[in-house]
């Protein structure tokens, strides 16, 4: 499938917005940079956040 015809991937957003001390959102795990860009990135640049998202909550001990 396209990304043309694809449905936008969602927000990891869990409505816990609070930073840590090197401005990552202890909530969904994104820097404060990619949640501001997000709604202009590509589909794939959002699987690409997604995949450092699940990086950073697994080197925090958040998910096996």
């Amino acid at each position: 499938m396209s990304e043309v015809n694809e449905r936008p991937v969602a927000s990891p957003c869990v409505n816990i917005c609070a930073l840590d001390e090197q401005d990552i959102c202890t909530g969904c795990q994104r820097s404060v940079a990619e949640i501001g860009q997000w709604g202009r990135m590509s589909n794939d640049e959002r699987r690409g956040v997604l995949r450092r998202c699940h990086e950073r909550a697994t080197e925090a001990g958040l998910v096996l």
